[in-house]
């Protein structure tokens, strides 16, 4: 199969200015995403940013950038206006790989494209892992989804979902046994057709108080795939923090 890999990436990070620029182990944290990006099973890898800089680390890096405008609210409407100055025909996939993500799993790059590819009537793709403590169960930063028996995002929710109310009642901030509680893994899929109708569509209600782009696609109705894998996902980077968590995993690798 055939797809692409657009890295949306902004400069202008509350938590961490400049953060696309940020050193990892000699290289800017963007490249060493593309470089991820590049592992997979991608066509193409395309950095969209809205930021001169960034576009020059990247193109010194040999890494196809295209820079947008700086007035998208989401990334996904970044990814929107590259689907758009690319042409791109209605079924051609596109996968979001977040530019602050350069431990991701290329492995999980092609699973989306695939899922999406396999489940004709779904406008996107995404992946979760399963939560194995209640710490990620009830901290607002990590997004969980709820899923039909086949795989269909129902919800996605930063509030510790589903809620198992007997367990609970018994002993607050606890896991339950058992509980099919998914870590959402923020990586997308797309469809061009779905791309091209995005900037569009009304922001509801669950967006505006979730702070989560992915709802606007659900209140609207469109379907939304989701593969499960054992894997929890390699940390991104929001934070100092993050950067020096995820610096010091590329020391080691080199």
């Amino acid at each position: 199969m055939t797809f692409i890999a657009v890295i949306p990436a902004r400069a202008k990070s509350t938590r961490l200015p400049d953060k696309p620029l940020k050193d990892i182990g000699g290289k800017p944290m963007v490249v060493r995403t593309a470089e991820q990006a590049a592992r997979s099973g991608a066509s193409r890898v395309i950095v969209a940013t809205d930021d001169h800089r960034v576009m020059i680390a990247a193109q010194l890096h040999g890494i196809e950038t295209i820079l947008t405008r700086g007035d998208h609210a989401t990334g996904t409407d970044r990814l929107a206006e590259v689907a758009s100055l690319l042409t791109l025909a209605p079924d051609d996939i596109v996968v979001n790989v977040q530019g602050d993500e350069p431990l991701i799993d290329p492995a999980l790059i092609d699973m989306v494209a695939k899922l999406l590819q396999s489940v004709p009537d779904a406008a996107i793709a995404t992946c979760a892992s399963p939560i194995t403590d209640a710490d990620t169960l009830f901290n607002p930063n990590a997004v969980k989804v709820v899923c039909t028996r086949d795989r269909r995002a129902l919800y996605f929710s930063r509030a510790p979902i589903p809620w198992a109310r007997d367990a609970l009642a018994a002993k607050e901030h606890t896991l339950a046994a058992g509980l099919p509680a998914l870590h959402h893994i923020g990586l997308y899929a797309y469809r061009a057709s779905f791309l091209a109708k995005f900037p569009v569509l009304p922001v509801g209600p669950l967006e505006t108080f979730e702070a989560l782009e992915q709802l606007r696609a659900l209140e609207n109705g469109y379907i939304i795939a989701v593969e499960v894998t054992d894997a929890p996902p390699a940390p991104g980077v929001d934070t100092p923090e993050d950067l020096e968590r995820v610096r010091a995993a590329f020391l080691n690798r080199l």
